[in-house]
């Protein structure tokens, strides 16, 4: 079963002029067009593709991935608004559509708005600004310390509002803030603590962890942004080190070292790690 608006692995069975057929079972073959279709792709590959509708409402696949897909929730500009509604760039041919209905005020070209994305009573995939209903209130399979996915909402006087893995709502306060955050951004984060009105307040240290240089937290964002992994150690060739920290080989290992000691990496022949 195709999930629209969503990744899905399908499987290629036929080729044409512009571009390839994928296996969509009931709803029949669905378009890849050529220009995304992988170098030397057959009939029979299977392909992992995002799967959205097109401008006539037609399924169609690409090898795109969008900033974010229906279920979750996305910071994106307004490109463009007419008398129905306003239009977003998710990082897809198709700009997502944002009716009147879901904002909490007219927008205008250019601004940014923290969105859920849905599928609509017409099925097709739509954005709404009212996020509210579609966040948990209840965080039961939460625990402080616990690692999570956040998304910075906007900026308030007591810090920022922020989306916890798609679900929840809550609160990253100034106090907490060590280096320079934006609306939109994404990035790790941990449960801070759990108040017994439901909110949640989050931090971007672990709790209990001290907070570490700023050579060493170098060393993590760039862990972060790489999936948890960088293959520079304390046995790395001193140029390759410098090229990417801008560093000698030993403030390098002092800052690993440090990490280490601290439980936030570990290190392997492949390198260093994140730890959860």
């Amino acid at each position: 079963m195709i999930e629209l608006g969503q990744l899905n692995r399908l499987k290629v069975i036929r080729e044409v002029d512009f571009g390839v057929y994928l296996d969509g079972g009931d709803a029949g073959g669905i378009l890849l067009p050529k220009k995304e279709v992988p170098e030397n792709t057959r009939l029979g590959d299977s392909l992992q593709v995002f799967v959205y509708l097109d401008s006539d409402d037609y399924m169609v696949a690409s090898t795109r991935k969008p900033r974010a897909m229906v279920g979750q929730l996305a910071r994106l500009r307004v490109t463009d608004v007419n008398k129905v509604g306003a239009f977003l760039d998710w990082g897809m041919p198709k700009e997502l559509f944002l009716p009147f209905a879901e904002q909490l005020r007219p927008l205008t070209v250019g601004e940014w708005c923290t969105v859920f994305i849905y599928i609509d009573n017409s099925e097709r995939i739509a954005a709404s600004a009212k996020t509210d209903r579609f966040i948990e209130k209840n965080p039961t399979d939460l625990k402080v310390g616990q690692l999570v996915e956040l998304l910075i909402a906007r900026r308030t006087d007591l810090g920022y509002p922020v989306i916890i893995d798609h679900r929840y709502e809550g609160l990253l306060h100034h106090q907490d803030l060590f280096r320079e955050v934006k609306p939109g951004q994404r990035m790790s984060g941990f449960i801070k603590q759990l108040l017994p009105d439901g909110k949640i307040d989050v931090m971007l240290d672990k709790p209990g962890y001290a907070r570490v240089d700023p050579l060493a937290q170098k060393v993590l964002d760039y862990l972060e942004a790489n999936n948890g992994h960088c293959a520079l150690g304390d046995k790395s060739d001193p140029d390759a080190i410098r090229e990417t920290f801008g560093v000698s080989k030993k403030a390098y290992k002092m800052a690993i070292g440090s990490l280490m000691k601290a439980g936030r990496i570990k290190q392997d022949p492949e390198g260093i790690h994140l730890v959860a």
